[in-house]
């Protein structure tokens, strides 16, 4: 019965690897509920059931102490599967380890009764041994180190398991299954959903043959701790097989523990494309979020891994899961904000030494960071100190944090002070300086940036957006808004011009945090029937709404170049934008469009109501926002920011950058 039970265990093991595999790759850095939907990660819940099933038939077969270890050859398996063959003689003395545990304690374990106040004691128990590396895990910034605690807890959690597993197969057996075994069933439950929710944290933050390893220690030494002293398993057990049994768990420890170094890093070799960088671009926004430096950032990445560079991402984790093909994005912990719930930060002290990390591994050519916070602050900073070159792009205003932060209005003076004070005083560090319009560069300028910033368009991929035909949703004319619902987008002075405006209709793309209030104001206007508040929408449903609207409208008076204007004008599409900030380098009143003062609903209601009732105007203004916005073609954005990078590398510039 003992061999049946042994075979039976080392067939789970061979399901526990298979499923930690695919789960891995289903996480691949984001422990989140989106992946419930993938594909792998149901295959590997269901090679982790299959697993489960079989291993608790043979903990029904022999004792505790013999069958749970049994689990460790899952480490070798997904070693290899993983490719860590490298890592093969840690995962020897792993297995060497627990293997001698096993050895030792099938030779002296008795199976004993489970009974009901020592299923208690070990509940009591557990919960400690989980709260202790669930601690670490939080309170850490290395993802290796918060891998191997969060495996560590759902070892634990799913030694637990086993004992109680034993418990209830006992009672089947001996038909006395009542209110304990029912209990035992449920404490079953809870303790794999708890492991299941740390051991998917563990697979976010290391290799899964890490968190397998962990698993495989952790949960027999936590079983047969359980067995022999609360359960009895060891009775017969003398002092020197103890010991042998100690010091095989510390064996098998220390290899877990050598598995969690990270492995050296291979130098870097050449890229196969001439004239081809590595290139770092550090983003304290990225998508999934969406906004127009999130937008820009990734449309540089994309484009510049078209021109055949090497381009890696460092940026937030995210609260969405979404597939970036084509670069290599790097997410670091962040933590949900009080004031936007989609946006995310870094914690400083988290994210320091992973971004070192990080530079001091890839070794790039370049660092372009898109922001002073604190991802593109840690990363400029440790990047001047590794001597590698740098490019910040400027994408900030004081204005588009104030709403959001709920900064009185007394003090915003002061703040935007100071905020202008600590952007030059980071992005002194860098060696090019850019910002989106020459307004934008005026800005920083003005604020007490030394005059050495570059403007450099954020360009758009103008092809996106033509050719693309969609009928209306509403009942007419439609003047679209797209971005953030924050207080400085000023939507509410769209919603009252529309009001004035029979015949007109409104969509509204985005979220933010005065969405429900401008929906009240909608309602208090009487015209929710003329408009449509859309949220967030993925890229496809985006480029419908600029297709089949008919205008676009921009009240916003904090944008440094405003992508969505930009976009509407590849679009082939008149815009009606506030005379502020850098949207009168994109608005040519009377050719493309129209600018008001901001605030003057009158004045923006009369334009509307112009273009909205006047079919041919449409049309010719559109045709002249196609011709104006060819100048922010992605492509010669490409070309200058080529064209920075060799200069401050000192390489000879790139052929399509000599020809810009």
């Amino acid at each position: 019965m003992t061999a049946l039970a042994i075979t039976l265990a080392v067939l789970g093991a061979v399901c526990f690897a298979f499923a930690a595999r695919l789960q891995h790759q289903a996480v691949d850095g984001e422990a989140k509920l989106a992946v419930l939907r993938s594909k792998r990660w149901l295959g590997g819940l269901l090679l982790l059931v299959t697993g489960a099933a079989v291993h608790a038939v043979a903990l029904g077969m022999a004792p505790l102490t013999v069958v749970q270890p049994v689990g460790v050859l899952a480490i070798g398996i997904t070693a290899v599967l993983d490719g860590r063959r490298s890592e093969l003689p840690a995962v020897l003395v792993t297995t060497l380890g627990v293997g001698g545990f096993v050895l030792l304690a099938a030779g002296s374990a008795t199976a004993t009764e489970v009974a009901p106040d020592a299923e208690l004691r070990a509940a009591l128990i557990t919960l400690g041994l989980i709260a202790v590396p669930g601690l670490v895990a939080v309170l850490t910034g290395r993802p290796r180190t918060r891998a191997l605690a969060f495996a560590s807890a759902g070892g634990v959690a799913y030694g637990f398991v086993s004992v109680l597993m034993r418990a209830v197969s006992q009672d089947v057996q001996q038909g006395r299954f009542g209110y304990w075994g029912v209990l035992s069933i449920a404490g079953i439950v809870l303790a794999l959903l708890v492991g299941g929710w740390l051991v998917q944290h563990a697979y976010a933050g290391g290799p899964p043959h890490l968190a397998v390893a962990c698993l495989t220690v952790v949960d027999p030494l936590v079983a047969v701790g359980i067995g022999a002293l609360l359960l009895g398993e060891a009775s017969r057990t003398s002092f020197w097989t103890a010991l042998a049994e100690i010091t095989c768990a510390l064996a098998a420890a220390g290899g877990v523990l050598a598995l969690n170094r990270p492995t050296a890093v291979p130098t870097r070799s050449e890229p196969t494309v001439k004239n081809a960088l590595r290139i770092v671009i550090a983003a304290d926004t990225f998508p999934p979020d969406v906004n127009g430096a999130a937008r820009f950032a990734h449309r540089l990445a994309t484009g510049l891994a078209s021109r055949g560079h090497d381009v890696h991402v460092i940026c937030p984790d995210s609260s969405r899961v979404e597939s970036l093909p084509g670069i290599t994005v790097h997410r670091l912990r962040s933590h949900g904000t009080p004031f936007y719930k989609d946006f995310r930060v870094c914690l400083p002290w988290q994210a320091r030494a992973e971004i070192r990390s990080l530079l001091a591994s890839l070794q790039p050519d370049v660092l372009h960071t898109q922001a002073h916070f604190v991802v593109g602050r840690l990363a400029l900073r440790a990047a001047a100190a590794a001597g590698i070159p740098t490019v910040a792009t400027n994408h900030f205003m004081p204005e588009n944090l104030f709403g959001l932060a709920h900064v009185p209005g007394f003090l915003k003076k002061t703040a935007s002070r100071w905020a202008y004070r600590d952007l030059a005083r980071v992005f002194g560090e860098a060696d090019v300086v850019t910002a989106p319009t020459p307004r934008a560069v005026q800005l920083l300028h003005d604020n007490g940036f030394p005059e050495r910033a570059l403007p450099v368009s954020c360009g758009i991929d103008i092809d996106r957006y033509q050719e693309r035909v969609r009928p209306r949703i509403l009942g007419g004319p439609t003047a679209l808004f797209v971005g953030r619902l924050d207080e400085e987008k000023r939507v509410d002075e769209l919603l009252r011009a529309v009001a004035r405006v029979p015949g007109a209709f409104a969509e509204i793309v985005g979220d933010g945090t005065c969405r429900a209030e401008w929906q009240l104001l909608a309602d208090d206007l009487g015209i929710t029937d003329r408009v449509l508040f859309h949220g967030f929408v993925d890229e496809g449903a985006l480029l419908d709404a600029y297709a089949r609207c008919d205008l676009f409208v921009m009240p916003g008076v904090a944008e440094l170049q405003s992508l969505a204007t930009m976009e509407a004008m590849a679009a082939g599409k008149p815009v009606i934008a506030a005379d502020a900030m850098a949207l009168p380098h994109l608005v040519q009143p009377g050719r493309n469009g129209w600018l008001f003062q901001p605030g003057d609903v009158t004045a923006l209601a009369q334009r509307l109501s112009a273009l909205v009732h006047d079919e041919h105007t449409r049309a010719r203004m559109g045709a002249a926002s196609s011709d104006l916005i060819a100048r922010h073609a992605i492509g010669s954005t490409l070309d200058t920011f080529e064209t920075l990078y060799a200069q401050v590398i000192g390489r000879p510039l790139p052929v399509p950058a000599l020809a810009a």
